[in-house]
């Protein structure tokens, strides 16, 4: 029966489908130089359905609706504002890109991929999760190959679709034995049904492991990490930033609802499968960042690096390391749409990528120089911005649960990380141009550019000083999970 819970619970992919809807049919009728308006089509209408949404589709109690496939929760809720305000950006971010900007079918590609984001935030069902993360994936491994005349971007999609095809796979014999040992697949149901001891441990670790393969894709953890740099540097940059940021966050919420809800009675298998993953990516991430000299690669690294620092918040098991996750997940989308969206803009009026490139941006940009200066201390740790609080938290839920190993590794590699975030920094305060003319070289910022980076701006310094409020959130989220 259709009510009105049930129509709160998937109002934001009912807009987001009409804002789809809108671009698909108007978008034609433009002529060439009125095209990259779809998106500011794209971004205004998902600003108005998050302010919708706010007010008339915010859940109370977490309730299971179109017969469980949904869970009307205010983790799903929170979660999709997220993913809803990264999409919004990256609108802006394409606008200009020279070669995607103009066509309609980029905005589309975004729009479908940000409902199956959606979904996946809110699936309470084997069958819808894995319909929800075939229909984030798709338009993802299009919009990464979505530059034809680009060998670089032909490759980055190939890439992605190979692994992601071959990842989904192993995920979907996972998502079968499960549904095979169970019974059901309901994600609330199969915790009653492993709780009888229908499968043994070592089974429970194959299964765990199968799944594991495919989630690890998501969200770019060792050794599932291959594709990153490749995809990120081929692939077109708003594309590479939204891929690090809500794609990784839309795994990191199927592994809080599937394994936080069904893999209780196994709860020492996963944990330390996944400690163990988080270890690896944060050293491997971060030893492997520092000789590159890409900055696209670096960032994408980085973003293996702090897949690990985000898994110790899911490791520790509790309602505080799952609002540290989802804290953490914010402040990442923050700070790494940031980071993505200034090197798109340097390179759209550069054409280059490389960190010595960016010798004597605080004097052709101070502005962007200021900007920069705030995604990468953010991405380091520092205070006060929104990595550092971040940070703070996930480590804290690590300890908590006696974790203090994992703890420590994340430490060391918060100081290694240092190394490589100031590097890029170095460049952009203390080196200049071989002639020192920058001021004969400005790097200007068209509008949808300034909007799009000083709302980051202001969400990397809102989430590290007046954090409370997010943190309540994201622990109103947590709590749906015990």
């Amino acid at each position: 029966m259709f009510t009105t819970v049930t129509f709160a619970s998937i109002l934001p992919e009912i807009l987001i489908l009409t804002i789809g809807l809108l671009v698909l049919i108007v978008e034609p009728f433009w002529k060439d130089e009125q095209k990259r308006n779809a998106g500011w089509l794209t971004a205004g209408g998902l600003l108005i359905a998050m302010i919708v949404s706010l007010l008339f589709g915010q859940p109370g109690e977490p309730v299971a609706v179109l017969g469980g496939m949904i869970r009307f929760d205010w983790m799903g809720f929170f979660l999709k504002m997220l993913f809803m305000f990264a999409a919004a950006a990256t609108a802006l971010l394409l606008m200009d890109h020279e070669q995607a900007g103009k066509r309609g079918e980029a905005y589309l590609m975004l729009l479908a991929s940000l409902i199956g984001m959606n979904l996946m935030a809110s699936s309470a069902d084997l069958v819808m999760l894995y319909l929800s993360i075939e229909t984030a994936s798709i338009p993802l491994y299009i919009l990464s190959g979505f530059l034809l005349g680009d060998d670089r971007s032909t490759e980055a999609g190939f890439k992605y679709f190979l692994y992601g095809a071959m990842s989904s796979t192993i995920m979907l014999y996972g998502f079968s034995l499960l549904f095979g040992f169970s019974g059901t697949t309901d994600l609330y149901s199969i915790a009653t049904s492993l709780t009888s001891g229908s499968i043994s441990p070592f089974l429970a670790f194959g299964v765990v492991t199968l799944i594991i393969v495919g989630l690890g894709f998501k969200v770019s953890v060792v050794p599932f990490h291959f594709w990153a740099p490749d995809v990120y540097q081929g692939a077109p940059t708003p594309v590479a930033g939204y891929l690090s940021t809500a794609s990784k966050a839309a795994g990191f919420a199927v592994i809080l609802r599937l394994f936080f809800i069904s893999f209780t009675e196994f709860t020492s298998t996963w944990t330390m499968i996944l400690a163990v993953l988080a270890a690896i990516s944060m050293t491997v991430g971060n030893l492997l960042a520092l000789p590159q000299t890409n900055i696209k690669r670096l960032l994408a690294y980085s973003s293996i690096s702090h897949a690990g620092y985000a898994m110790i918040g899911a490791v520790a098991f509790s309602q505080f390391g799952a609002a540290s996750v989802i804290f953490y997940l914010a402040a990442y989308i923050a700070t790494n749409l940031l980071a993505f969206g200034l090197v798109m803009a340097f390179s759209r009026i550069t054409g280059l990528e490389e960190i010595t490139d960016y010798a004597g941006l605080s004097r052709r940009s101070p502005l962007m120089g200021l900007m920069m200066l705030a995604a990468f201390l953010s991405l380091a740790g520092m205070p006060p911005f929104g990595g550092f609080v971040a940070k703070v938290f996930v480590f804290a839920a690590g300890v908590q649960a006696n974790y203090t190993w994992l703890v420590i590794v994340g430490i060391i590699n918060s100081i290694i990380g240092v190394y490589y975030y100031l590097n890029v920094l170095k460049f952009v305060y203390l080196y200049r141009l071989p002639n020192q003319d920058e001021e004969n070289h400005p790097i200007p910022l068209t509008q949808p550019y300034m909007i799009a980076l000083v709302v980051l701006v202001i969400g990397v310094i809102l989430l590290g000083t007046v954090f409370a409020p997010f943190f309540n959130w994201s622990d109103a989220g947590a709590l749906n999970l015990f």
